[in-house]
């Protein structure tokens, strides 16, 4: 049991699961290739501040925000690499981005004529990138928009600007038909190329996500940006290396343990009446705490090293579990909700299949609340 937590439930991040994680990415990027480690949303939940220092400590020296608000969290924190905004700012906080020392990127002349009033009146020089919008439909100038070429170019001529290079975003690099991909890459670089004739240099274009990273060299240019992959998450199974391991476990201690008879309704709506007697367990952790309430119904859960499915509905602050068919269960006991016990296993990605989204939400989603406990 974990006491400190002051609750029966919480969440375990294995920070040597991370460290090799790191160093299997770090053997996957091209030579003159830099890693950006991708800690937005507080590092996909696992706890930003801790991850940083474990890739900092392994030569990481880029970081990827998606909030100005973690940026400050980050310098405040000591941080001095590079931290990239990896969305668009709006003019209005051109003072914050150059207080803090953010890389940002733009997608129109405007906030790049604004960022660098503020440089200049303050006397300092901030980096960025062209976005450019190869496919992905989010941000960034059009691909073939001929603007694009024309105002990237503009604001590398622009004082207190540095232009690092260009950005775009994979939307399918994950998928085993790689054409979209490649039609990706081949815009990324016609941007470039043509950026490159009117007599730029770059030393930070960036396009490589996860599974590019793993797996696709020619869009590594100068900076990787995996993300997921560092915690171990994945999209698809296309993109799989060996070795790379979940950083997050999610556990919790049976708080309760009730024999019943047959016809017992469980949970709101009486959505399980037992059909037999039953041994129903019970734990202080629920869908506030990042389990989707519909998991209930496909989910299980690891006891004494088996998997035990639950008991109804998923409540906001508990859920039940049948355990009729474990035995010498107690009070107490350690229960997998995520993670591995023995040779069983259930992953965010095994959630998130039983409920139709993706790993990365089950992860973000267990930091509201749930004490976090790091494993060195």
């Amino acid at each position: 049991m974990f006491k400190e937590g002051l609750r029966p439930a919480w969440v375990e991040i294995d920070l040597k699961a991370l460290e090799n994680n790191i160093k299997i990415i770090q053997s996957r990027v091209s030579p003159g290739s830099e890693v950006c480690g991708i800690v937005k949303a507080n590092a996909y939940g696992h706890g930003v501040l801790e991850c940083v220092r474990v890739m900092e400590r392994n030569g990481i020296r880029n970081f990827g925000i998606s909030t100005l608000s973690e940026a400050i969290q980050l310098r405040k924190a000591g941080v001095q690499g590079r931290i990239i905004m990896l969305g668009l700012t709006p003019e209005m906080y051109v003072d914050t981005v150059v207080e803090y020392n953010i890389m940002t990127g733009f997608a129109d002349i405007s906030y790049a004529k604004t960022l660098s009033e503020e440089a200049v009146k303050r006397g300092k020089v901030v980096e960025v990138w062209g976005v450019v919008d190869t496919g992905m439909g989010r941000i960034g100038y059009q691909a073939k928009d001929p603007q694009a070429v024309e105002e990237i170019f503009a604001a590398s001529q622009l004082p207190g600007l540095k232009l690092a290079g260009i950005f775009s975003h994979f939307s399918t690099s994950d998928f085993e038909d790689r054409s979209y991909a490649d039609k990706q890459e081949r815009r990324f670089n016609h941007i470039r190329e043509a950026l490159m004739e009117k007599g730029l240099s770059f030393y930070l274009c960036s396009l490589a996500n996860s599974p590019a990273t793993m797996d696709r060299p020619s869009s590594h240019f100068d900076l990787c940006r995996p993300g997921g992959i560092f915690y171990g998450r994945y999209q698809s199974g296309v993109t799989l290396v060996p070795g790379i391991q979940p950083v997050m476990s999610i556990k919790a201690n049976i708080v309760q343990l009730k024999n019943v008879p047959e016809g017992f309704s469980v949970s709101y709506e009486r959505s399980l009446i037992t059909k037999r007697p039953s041994t129903i367990a019970t734990l202080a952790m629920g869908y506030a705490d990042g389990i989707p309430r519909p998991w209930w119904e496909k989910g299980k859960v690891i006891v004494n090293g088996q998997y035990a499915p639950f008991a109804g509905v998923i409540c906001m602050d508990q859920c039940m579990l049948d355990v009729t068919d474990i035995p010498n269960v107690q009070v107490g006991d350690e229960v997998v909700v995520m993670g591995r016990s023995g040779d069983l296993f259930i992953g965010a990605e095994d959630i998130a299949a039983g409920v139709g989204t993706i790993g990365n939400n089950i992860t973000c989603g267990c930091d509201v609340r749930l004490p976090y406990l790091y494993l060195e």
